[in-house]
């Protein structure tokens, strides 16, 4: 079938792969370059390196609902729309163009989690799967009908990137499935039950700021969610009476039997910091100062050393 590829995350390259070797792709939109890292270089998105590689369109609107915009894709005449992790949300325009459909992959169970950080918010949540859902797109965000739902057990450790990681490859399979039903004109729709939605919003730094009056559990799952972008982070002290540190952390444990006022160091051993939570504590095991490379604790202390009793902030 033509179809026409609405991508720009990493997240939907393993899709954007089975389209190029089992279908026409016609042309693949992603959102314009940007300028990336500290030189601030223009970087265009990876899915427009993977059209490239292909010899495959690639278009670059910087609001797609421009009438020229509309107008270029209308030319394409896809019989299928697919997207997955695009940026922006489609006018009607665009919806009503394909012959067959405009289907959207979306990184979790619909409707849970509807929104820009469905897979981040699947772990804070403490939800026992996520997944992959193929919707049939509207005008709402996130709020089409259902085509196919497929679960994904979410592991004792899961991190937002091995969470990303599994549900990206989870998702060719997906599209697969949707794409046969739709040449058999055997698809379904089923409605989504709006009183079960939440929304999942778009994540900045500051979504990872720790709060040390949540519950130790809590805290563990922010840290597991936020891992490895935009990393949980808290404010380090300096002995010397300085300005504050960043400390990000990458890992933690958490123990129920520990108390403290929350945000102060009560144990400082090779087997990592422990920190009192508003209900019990953690342990922090992997850490990065601000400046420094990212390190397991028992290499961070001999070259920072915490008192007992500091209190991160």
């Amino acid at each position: 079938m033509r179809v026409l590829f609405l991508g720009t995350g990493d997240v939907g390259l393993p899709a954007l792969r089975w389209l190029l070797r089992e279908h026409d792709v016609v042309a693949v939109v992603t959102q314009p370059d940007k300028p990336v890292g500290r030189k601030q270089e223009l970087t265009p998105p990876p899915t427009k390196r993977l059209a490239l590689e292909h010899g495959v369109p690639v278009l670059q609107p910087k609001r797609i609902r421009e009438p020229a915009a509309v107008a270029e894709l209308a030319a394409l005449q896809p019989e299928v729309i697919v997207v997955m992790a695009y940026g922006q949300i489609l006018p009607k325009a665009i919806l009503d163009l394909p012959r067959l459909a405009c289907l959207n992959l979306h990184a979790s169970l619909l409707p849970a989690h509807r929104g820009a950080a469905p897979i981040q918010a699947s772990i804070l949540a403490g939800d026992r799967e996520s997944g992959i859902a193929v919707m049939w797109m509207d005008e709402g965000l996130d709020t089409g009908d259902i085509m196919l739902l497929r679960p994904l057990l979410i592991r004792r450790r899961e991190t937002g990137g091995t969470l990303h990681d599994r549900l990206a490859d989870l998702a060719p399979e997906a599209l697969a499935e949707a794409m046969q039903m739709l040449a058999l004109g055997t698809a379904p729709r089923f409605p989504q039950d709006a009183a079960r939605a939440t929304y999942a919003v778009k994540l900045s730094r500051a979504s990872g700021v720790i709060d040390w009056n949540a519950t130790a559990r809590g805290i563990e799952r922010q840290v597991r969610a936020m891992n490895p972008w935009p990393a949980s982070s808290t404010l380090l002290p300096d002995p010397a009476g300085g300005v504050p540190r960043k400390l990000k952390v990458f890992s933690v444990i958490p123990f129920r039997r520990a108390s403290g006022e929350p945000g102060t160091v009560l144990r400082v051993d090779p087997r990592g910091i422990l920190v009192a939570a508003g209900e019990g504590a953690v342990l922090l095991r992997e850490v990065q100062l601000e400046g420094k490379r990212r390190m397991p604790v028992h290499d961070f202390l001999p070259g920072h050393p915490i008192a007992l009793g500091t209190r991160l902030q």
